[in-house]
């Protein structure tokens, strides 16, 4: 069993003894500082906490302690049950709200489950706010409400056509263009939350024809959930037989975006954001944000248009913090992670799907084509395991001695820039292990980077 505390939330397998997993001892504790926390800090006066959940098998169970344990702390509950992440940050906001939690592992398997806290903006906690909740619960530093003060729960099934209909109102999401294309959509829901509302959300944007795989909501993936090549060879085969123009995979929250070509090939995870910002910068030129670990193409892609380009630390909390500092108008993350702030400053792949659709049709392209249209780069993922005893602080140190004459990141774990290429070590907030990325101008020369890099860890260790 495992069960990782950190300032981006709670995530861990389900079962096991009291801090060996995601059990509902566990859950009641961090809820409970959680919702102290945001006794402590919220200026809203509604007293009201919004809840929505992913269709994973242990969704259910785990919704019921989060809302008991908010209304045994006093706060009334606005239960979403089966939502998008961005789903919730928009109800948080629309609700005015103190707070949210979304009830997601994200691409994690179906044996993970995961508190996503919120603050009253429908924005994650920063880094701070979220050190404050893990010394509450690690202090168990709370007190539940009595029982005149105890909390309500109000049902609410309105969001996702709330969700839709924001995304229809986006001055750059044109409906008739995507209508005029007569276009045939394919989309892989991995069995969750994306296979009730992207089929709606791609009807209401005029698209002629939906073909859908995996889009029953019960949980039971029917692959690796993350959405990465070696993880969609059936929806790229369906690409192919049913003639489709182009497909879209969400992962389980709906918040990533991968996209396939008409020919079944990968438009790639990273170049989501990089058509995307495209668009968005043909239209309204500005600033843009990515992380440190995110395809150099956005960068060249932004000094096209004669702006500016600036990279973040990993993680969404710290792209929203760069993208508000540097007033960008487009930004996320290269894992397919969509940022649009007329939308909200939130991954959201509905956003993703609408602006990318738009961008197609108004090129009048075959998606493989306009991928030909970006700088060419290729990315190389890799992890390494950690195991007990392993000092990373350590291991990073070292690496930064042995590149000294580089250009080196460490704002975040280490990047160390080539001219041509880049690898970017760091420990993942979410999973037990040390991500490797590196990018140069073929897959081949980024797997070795990468390799090598791999290689020295392992000696170091």
């Amino acid at each position: 069993m495992t069960l990782i505390k950190s300032i981006s939330g709670i995530r861990g397998t389900i079962g096991g003894r009291i801090e060996e997993g995601l059990n509902p001892v566990t859950t009641v504790k961090f809820v409970a500082a959680y919702a102290t926390f945001i006794r402590q800090n919220t200026r809203q006066t509604s007293n009201k906490i919004v809840v929505g959940r992913d269709a994973r098998i242990s969704g259910s169970m785990v919704k019921h302690i989060v809302i008991g344990t908010l209304t045994g702390m006093g706060f009334d509950v606005v239960d979403l049950d089966l939502a998008t992440t961005p789903t919730t940050e928009i109800a948080v906001a629309e609700e005015n709200a103190c707070g949210g939690i979304i009830i997601t592992a994200s691409h994690n398997p179906k044996q993970w489950n995961a508190l996503k806290l919120l603050n009253e903006r429908g924005e994650f906690l920063t880094a701070e706010d979220g050190e404050a909740v893990l010394n509450i619960a690690e202090a168990e530093d709370f007190s539940f409400a009595d029982v005149n003060v105890l909390g309500k729960v109000f049902p609410n099934d309105t969001y996702n056509k709330k969700h839709i209909d924001s995304v229809l109102n986006l001055e750059l999401v044109d409906v008739d263009a995507i209508r005029a294309a007569r276009l045939h959509v394919a989309i892989d829901a991995v069995n969750s939350v994306g296979g009730i509302i992207i089929p709606q959300l791609l009807h209401a944007l005029g698209v002629e024809k939906i073909t859908e795989l995996n889009c029953e909501p019960h949980g039971n993936f029917s692959h690796n959930p993350e959405p990465l090549p070696e993880n969609l060879q059936d929806i790229s085969r369906i690409v192919r037989e049913e003639k489709a123009d182009v497909a879209f995979v969400v992962d389980p929250d709906v918040d990533r975006l991968a996209i396939v070509c008409e020919n079944g090939d990968m438009f790639g995870e990273e170049y989501t954001l990089v058509a995307i910002s495209d668009y968005v910068l043909s239209r309204t030129p500005g600033n843009t944000v990515s992380n440190l670990s995110s395809s150099r193409a956005l960068r060249d892609v932004t000094l096209k248009y004669g702006c500016r380009y600036n990279a973040s630390a990993v993680g969404e909390v710290n792209a929203v913090a760069m993208m508000k500092e540097t007033q960008a108008v487009i930004g996320g993350e290269g894992n397919g992670g969509v940022i649009y702030p007329p939308a909200h400053y939130g991954r959201d792949a509905l956003v993703g799907i609408a602006l990318f659709l738009t961008h197609l049709a108004k090129k009048n392209m075959k998606a493989s084509e306009l991928r030909t249209i970006y700088p060419a780069y290729f990315i190389s993922k890799q992890k390494i395991e950690l195991t007990p005893g392993i000092n990373i602080d350590s291991i990073l140190n070292d690496v930064k001695r042995r590149f000294a004459s580089c250009e080196i990141t460490d704002t975040d774990g280490v990047k160390i820039d080539f001219p041509n290429k880049w690898v970017h070590l760091r420990k993942s907030n979410t999973e037990p292990i040390i991500r490797i990325y590196s990018e140069a101008q073929t897959m081949q020369e980024a797997e070795k980077l990468g390799n090598e890099l791999i290689q020295i860890i392992k000696e170091i260790a």
